[in-house]
């Protein structure tokens, strides 16, 4: 699950950001850095490069880094609200790929066990399409069989839909949630988050501080999915479906049916971009406790989607975050690779590296 990749502004510390468990800081910051678990490991990204540090069977920590190029540079227009959120999903989607790519072709033991690229993609491909299924396609039928037409009752049909694919959408994580390998997954998101955390504290990445830390964050990916969903549910609300379906000609039940599942898939990306919005601007001030109420649904989801993590796994997610803050602070000049590495015990919040 990818986290923490919304940018939010520097703000003023807070008690309960600081002192975890008797931790004692000078501050917190919110930083551009980011990442998501993978196979038997952790991605970690700045603003200009990312990180993937990966557990091989040998019990060793594989690191790389690459360069991080965004089209934004090129084509400032890309970085306007809204339009930044959907194509810094788009970004965020196939840097997911990469990393899942590195970290499937080294964890498994055997070559049996590790995916190919293509395996990887066509895994992702199917994942979503598995997701408009589930999460557009069976809401909008099972509410067009319980409800009738989208063009009789639209704001009951819209309700009716939105609470299924709510619905829908907890019932995929409980379920995901049961798979053994799944649950590793999870557990390196949760060592993720903590290790942010940490770092955002300017706090030594050591295991036993950064396992005071909660595996919840207010920008994670899990908390903008659920964001999607219910501003999904507005969105749709006050979109016409009968006057778009008779603007093209269409009448009927089925056709009706279909016109509505197209809005739904048509209006994703406003939808995203909008979800980016609302998570970057509560990002900025959490404490807040209007943004608390909003940001505590996201929280009590990722108690499904996180694990706590055991110190080999916050080892790696240390090895990664210790390498895209080298690189921003200079430490490492060019995009290197560490077959195995053996992280030190401790890495000190860099004070160089820029937060937006």
């Amino acid at each position: 699950m990818d986290c923490c990749g919304v940018d939010t502004a520097e703000r003023e510390p807070e008690a309960h950001d600081c002192e975890p468990q008797g931790v004692q800081c000078g501050g917190v910051q919110h930083t551009h850095i980011g990442g998501q678990a993978v196979l038997e490991g952790v991605m970690m990204r700045g603003k200009k490069n990312w990180a993937v540090a990966v557990r091989v069977p040998d019990g060793s920590i594989h690191v790389e880094d690459h360069d991080l190029k965004t089209a934004v540079t090129e084509r400032p227009w890309l970085g306007k609200p809204i339009i930044r959120g959907v194509w810094g999903f788009y970004e965020t989607i196939v840097l997911a790929l990469k990393a899942f790519e590195i970290s499937a072709s080294l964890a498994g033991e055997t070559e049996e066990e590790q995916l190919s690229a293509k395996e990887i993609a066509f895994a992702m491909f199917m994942g979503v399409g598995l997701a408009v299924l589930l999460f557009i396609i069976l809401p909008a039928v099972a509410t067009n069989f319980m409800v009738g037409p989208a063009t009789e009752r639209p704001f009951l049909w819209n309700v009716v839909d939105g609470v299924l694919r709510l619905v829908a959408f907890f019932l995929y994580i409980w379920a995901v949630s049961r798979i053994r390998d799944i649950q590793r997954v999870f557990a390196y998101h949760g060592a993720e988050h903590k290790t942010i955390h940490a770092f955002e504290n300017g706090l030594p990445l050591e295991a036993p501080v950064i396992q005071r830390y909660s595996t919840q964050h207010v920008r994670c990916g899990t908390s903008f999915l659920l964001m999607v969903m219910v501003i999904a549910l507005f969105v749709y609300s006050v979109v016409p479906v009968k006057s778009v379906a008779g603007l093209i000609g269409v009448e009927g039940r089925v056709p009706e049916l279909l016109v509505a599942i197209a809005i739904r898939l048509l209006f994703l990306p406003l939808i995203a971009g909008l979800a980016y919005e609302v998570i970057k601007w509560a990002g900025k001030s959490p404490e807040k406790p209007l943004i608390r109420v909003l940001l505590w649904p996201g929280l009590q989801l990722q108690r499904m989607t996180t694990r706590e993590p055991d110190e080999d796994m916050i080892e790696v997610a240390v090895a990664a975050m210790r390498r895209v803050v080298d690189r921003e602070a200079g430490v490492v000049a060019e995009p290197a690779t560490d077959a195995a590495v053996e992280p030190e015990a401790t890495v000190e919040h860099a004070p160089d590296v820029a937060v937006s």
